[in-house]
């Protein structure tokens, strides 16, 4: 599936503050089975999608253009943005990991990642660029940000891991202003129907699927 762009998704009957108990227990399935399904990847497909990624990257003029961009680096089963990092750092493009925020909680601070970066591991047990010795960046001056998932539909709409952390840190794109293009980066099996939307869900520019 190649990057598509929407419009505002599609906002469904579960689209409250207070998201019933339904729509709770379908999003815990939803996850359970789709990280599931990354996971049981093979090391041969995990690969394929990770030069997949590359290349679609590479094709998109918001990426392949940005002199300031943020990606991830996997966990569980997440689609391997690594040779896509190495593209853009061969381009001479500054890469930015997800740090947690140690002040505010619930909210993403991004830090520069280079080759010799300090890292450090979160309470989640993922790395992340060390920010006391790296350069952080404020994510509205970001120019293309790709962002994990664990599912999404064909009306673009993303299924997180469930904290929170993208919502809340890219917020501020509801608004007008200075604000970078946001891409659900995921494999193709991650696909589902339909997927239920709450109020806060920022709204992506795509999903770019390997």
């Amino acid at each position: 599936m190649t990057a598509a762009q929407w419009g505002a998704p599609t906002i469904t009957s579960a689209d409250t503050q207070n998201p019933s108990a339904s729509t709770l227990q379908q999003k815990r399935q939803l996850r359970s089975q789709m990280r599931q399904a990354r996971r049981g990847l093979s090391k041969t497909a995990q690969k394929r999608a990770a030069n997949r990624l590359k290349q679609q990257l590479n094709q998109n003029p918001h990426f392949k253009y940005a002199q300031h961009v943020a990606l991830y680096l996997p966990n569980d089963g997440e689609v391997d943005t690594f040779p896509a990092i190495l593209q853009a750092w061969s381009y001479g493009q500054k890469v930015y990991l997800p740090v947690l925020d140690p002040i505010r909680k619930g909210f993403l601070w991004f830090v520069e990642y280079r080759a010799d970066s300090r890292m450090r591991s979160n309470r989640f047990g993922i790395a992340e660029p060390d920010p006391g010795f790296n350069r952080r960046i404020p994510a509205r001056f970001l120019r293309a940000v790709g962002l994990p998932l664990v599912a999404f539909d064909s009306a673009g709409n993303r299924l997180g891991m469930g904290g929170g952390f993208y919502d809340r840190s890219f917020e501020f794109c509801r608004h007008q202003g200075t604000k970078p293009n946001l891409f659900g980066l995921a494999h193709q099996c991650q696909e589902v129907n339909e997927l239920p939307t709450e109020s806060w869900d920022i709204q992506l520019t795509a999903i770019i699927a390997s």
